[in-house]
């Protein structure tokens, strides 16, 4: 599988000092080892626009990552007025596919409830059913790739559903993206260049809400940090193989800034305490870079 990734096996910096460069490019190769398998971060500080990446051109497997452009098409047309937030959709038992997640748990037989409501479902709570049933409503895959060629976002792949997924190993890889180009979107997001200042302020709320991945993006942040962000995970194969443990988001930084950021751990044989910790430590070093004290005034990393 590791021939799907593109790896640029590099480290890029802007606007930073030629030992920070060293140390940090030292702490996130000696972390990414642990991963046992392919480890992709970029991250942006949104205000001072200082940046790392370090195989950011990678080619990695999004998982429920995609729910992230997916809210994005769905707030789209609910500007547009194809959609509103307080539109009731009947989900019937037949629409969950997936025998498990909070809404299948909660409402096996199905239920009715409204676009924002699905919308926290898949966000907050990475439902599968959720996102298969937005997706549907949106019109399908082909107008969230338009959407997201209409801002100006390549690099990023929403092919198939979850559905799709569960029913072949392969089609995983179908949705991929690369960190640099999910930063770039997260960037495009926050800055309300994606939808107007209510649509922004609705998906971050849902996103700030997010109960999965507690020990990966937030994991070694100070305890109370506001992490706007959506996580993705896939099976682990009979070999031990995973190909996707993921957190992207958007980071309040104690100064008023923001650290867009997006970790993937992709083809991993390393166990899921291991992976999660690669992003969290990860996460962190960054973090003390942006919040160091010798850099406090202009906040680079």
């Amino acid at each position: 599988m590791f021939n799907r990734y593109i790896i640029t096996a590099a480290l890029a910096f802007c606007t930073v000092g030629a030992n920070a460069q060293l140390l940090i490019q030292q702490q996130i190769t000696n972390i990414a080892k642990n991963a046992k398998g392919i480890v992709a971060v970029t991250a942006l500080n949104i205000e001072t626009r200082d940046s790392i990446s370090y195989n950011g051109d990678a080619q990695m497997v999004m998982q429920s990552v995609m729910k992230f452009p997916i809210a994005l098409a769905v707030m789209n047309q609910v500007e547009k007025g194809k959609l509103k937030l307080n539109q009731t959709i009947k989900i019937r038992e037949r629409d969950l596919h997936h025998a498990n997640g909070p809404l299948y748990e909660k409402y096996p037989k199905g239920v009715e409830m409204t676009i924002s409501e699905l919308l926290s479902y898949m966000v907050s709570l990475s439902d599968n059913n959720a996102c298969d049933i937005l997706l549907d409503k949106v019109g399908g895959v082909k107008p969230v790739m338009d959407y997201l060629g209409s801002i100006g976002i390549k690099g990023i792949v929403v092919d198939a559903s979850e559905a799709d997924m569960a029913a072949a190993w392969e089609v995983q890889y179908t949705n991929w993206c690369k960190p640099a180009d999910m930063v770039h979107l997260l960037d495009v997001f926050y800055k309300g260049k994606a939808l107007n200042r209510a649509g922004t302020d609705t998906l971050m709320k849902k996103m700030a809400e997010t109960t999965t991945g507690p020990k990966q993006i937030k994991g070694l942040l100070p305890a109370g940090t506001m992490v706007a962000h959506k996580t993705g995970r896939s099976a682990t194969n009979s070999t031990g193989l995973t190909p996707a443990t993921n957190d992207v988001g958007i980071v309040f930084l104690p100064n008023g800034q923001h650290l867009a950021i997006a970790v993937f751990v992709g083809n991993s044989t390393a166990d899921l305490d291991t992976r999660e910790a690669v992003i969290a430590q990860i996460t962190e070093a960054i973090w003390d870079k942006a919040v160091s004290k010798d850099r406090a005034l202009n906040s680079k990393f």
